[in-house]
């Protein structure tokens, strides 16, 4: 039996899975990720880009944090990929409960997914610094060519609604993430370095059936792991939903 099989048998074997995607789920809509040898933090700019992505350089630095956000972090238009796509049938189909995302990009959204945890924030999604009213980046408010965006309600302030480094994680996403990696009888993980914590320590709640690891490098879960698959993300889970479609698990 292929890989591929055996993948296509583990996902109509289970009806809990849970999604826990990072970078590499994006890099097929054109996104770079972070820590490859293309990736962002390996390309030269005045300050390391976790320097300019920290709540005290944003803080300090608001003119120059915004026009690195705007320049290298927004994609706007990328479009969801094979993997976005893939998955939201998976959750139509009642297979997929939750997607646990560490990307910003809000594709998972926007390919129809719904339970959607995103442990690093939305890069659409503004919060007001003084009144904590949240808009999008299209509906914000430029003033007099200041780089940094107005509240819509108040005029004050915006920061985007991520996190930066030196902050927490919500408390209320990291516990749903928990609750739904713990109860899944399948956990597909998904092009994550699995070296950001202490989001990558999630995984380690997951005490179910099968760990599918679908990365293009070794990680730290690869020992632990039932399957591993070294494919593009978006490729292999269009395959598998052929193969699940062939198998007569999902309608042709």
């Amino acid at each position: 039996m292929s890989d591929l099989e055996r993948f296509a048998l583990m996902i109509k074997e289970s009806n809990n899975i849970v999604f826990f995607g990072g970078a590499g789920v994006s890099t097929e809509s054109g996104i770079p990720d972070f820590r490859s040898v293309d990736g962002l933090y390996n390309q030269k700019y005045k300050f390391r880009p976790e320097t300019i992505l920290s709540h005290t350089f944003y803080v300090n630095n608001k003119d120059e944090f915004y026009r690195f956000y705007r320049d290298k972090m927004l994609c706007l238009d990328a479009a969801p990929n094979a993997a976005h796509l893939k998955l939201a049938e998976l959750e139509r189909a009642g297979k997929l409960k939750a997607v646990i995302t560490q990307n910003i990009d809000g594709l998972h959204q926007r390919a129809g997914s719904r339970a959607v945890w995103e442990l690093h924030g939305n890069w659409e999604r503004l919060v007001c610094t003084s009144c904590g009213a949240v808009a999008s980046l299209g509906d914000s408010v430029r003033v007099d060519g200041d780089p940094v965006p107005a509240c819509p309600s108040c005029a004050s302030q915006m920061r985007p609604d991520i996190v930066m480094y030196g902050e927490s994680l919500d408390q209320g996403v990291i516990e749903a993430a928990v609750s739904a990696i713990s109860r899944a009888s399948t956990l597909i993980v998904a092009g994550t370095s699995l070296v950001v914590y202490p989001a990558a320590g999630l995984i380690n709640y997951f005490s179910g059936d099968h760990l599918v690891l679908l990365n293009a490098t070794p990680t730290s879960a690869d020992a632990h792991a039932d399957l591993i698959i070294r494919e593009p993300v978006g490729a292999t889970l269009d395959r598998v939903m052929d193969e699940l479609r062939a198998r007569g698990v999902l309608p042709a």
